[in-house]
């Protein structure tokens, strides 16, 4: 198992910002794809946004297309996700996922078999 440690969550008015950054650890570990889901209290975990580690071809949600940016730093082995204009209904555990192979769509969680723990974004109105 490759843990993914993430980091940047916390507390924010509404159209603050925020960064979230996500590191795989393990040398020989190289995703394919790295993404961001996010579960909100008594709803389901969605997808937000994913990179493909060759050519960084990004994919959006489109609750967050235009006020969210995901970037890779492939020699860090690091995804980030910088959220900005952040509303009420963005407040979620937000999870970093990753897998080594193009199998599955990049917006269904079960494609993905490396998770990370979850941090909490609260953003007030």
């Amino acid at each position: 198992q490759v843990p993914l440690v993430e980091s940047g969550g916390g507390s924010v008015q509404a159209g603050g910002s925020l960064r979230l950054s996500c590191a795989a650890s393990g040398r020989s570990f190289m995703f394919f794809i790295m993404g961001w889901f996010r579960q909100a209290p008594g709803k389901e975990r969605e997808f937000v946004a994913a990179i493909r580690r060759s050519g960084g071809t990004s994919y959006y949600a489109d609750s967050v297309k235009g006020r969210f940016t995901i970037t890779g730093d492939n020699a860090k082995n690091t995804v980030y996700l910088h959220m900005t204009d952040l509303k009420p209904e963005d407040t979620a555990v937000y999870y970093c996922a990753a897998k080594q192979t193009d199998y599955g769509a990049y917006y269904y969680s079960s494609s993905y078999p490396y998770w990370g723990q979850g941090t909490q974004v609260t953003v007030s109105s």
